[in-house]
């Protein structure tokens, strides 16, 4: 087995973005910040929140987070979209009610939309964009290769199928009910699941020497995060696929500071710098 290791590829990010972000800071006196919004009191988003925070100490990047009410939150993000010290503002979901999520994540200023999910943003979406890179890192090549995508949720699936599909990559989709994946997800060589329901994909459903990605996040019992990949795929020796843990998390930080970063440099750029 060959594991896709998001934190190791992370690691060699951080170095990289620490030297822009010291760069920004003693030269041109900008304070890359990234303002989080929560709207629920989770444990499980709690902890996404907090590595956020970590990462972005790592590397000298200011993360500020708002615990507020659903009804609070637009008046919020529009004073966030005005604050000239904030390069990143970010609504961590799910929120209270689900059903205004396309309402608020379009109120985010479109240069300052760094998780890339509002219908302008400037930015592709973080965690489609961390999958990219992982496989890119990996050495993956998706050209000619056939590539599904189990899930087209707002976070994962949908923005990945519409990244890929822009690069002509052959790319099917399933619904974690589609009547026939177990029949037709051993004919891909590239999987990747982010369907948010644990145990779907089983070994069974995963070609020799596939590639699988796995994306899914579900709360178990316990308060941990588990994926959507079953731990018979998890057994086998001939796969390259991302460990349980530190696979596209860790990267979907590196690419959100990465925005943020980004959008810092375009204030310095204002300020006459280009070169950084």
């Amino acid at each position: 087995m060959r594991q896709l290791n998001g934190s190791e590829l992370a690691g060699y990010i951080k170095e990289r973005q620490a030297k822009q972000v010291r760069a920004l800071r003693q030269s041109w006196k900008v304070i890359p910040k990234l303002a989080i919004i929560q709207t629920t009191d989770d444990p499980v988003i709690d902890i996404y929140v907090g590595l956020k925070k970590q990462y972005g100490q790592d590397v000298l990047v200011d993360v500020e987070s708002h615990k507020v009410f659903q009804a609070e939150v637009t008046g919020l993000i529009n004073k966030l979209n005005t604050d000239e010290t904030v390069h990143g503002i970010i609504v961590q979901l799910p929120i209270e009610d689900p059903t205004q999520t396309d309402e608020i994540v379009n109120t985010i200023d479109p240069a300052k939309d760094v998780d890339g999910l509002g219908k302008d943003a400037d930015y592709i979406s973080a965690t489609a964009t961390s999958i990219d890179w992982l496989l890119n890192g990996y050495g993956v090549d998706l050209v000619g290769k056939d590539i599904a995508i189990v899930g087209t949720g707002r976070l994962v699936g949908a923005p990945l199928a519409k990244l890929w599909l822009e690069s002509d990559y052959k790319v099917s989709t399933f619904d974690d009910d589609s009547k026939n994946m177990a029949e037709d997800l051993p004919n891909f060589g590239v999987i990747v699941c982010a369907a948010g329901v644990p145990g779907l994909v089983t070994s069974s459903m995963v070609k020799d020497n596939a590639v699988v990605v796995d994306a899914g996040t579900t709360a178990s019992e316990n308060g941990e995060v588990v994926g959507d990949v079953a731990a018979d795929v998890r057994e086998r020796d001939d796969l390259s696929i991302t460990p349980e843990k530190g696979g596209v998390g860790p990267l979907t930080i590196a690419v959100l500071i990465d925005n943020v970063i980004t959008s810092a440099r375009k204030v310095a750029d204002a300020k006459g710098q280009q070169d950084l």
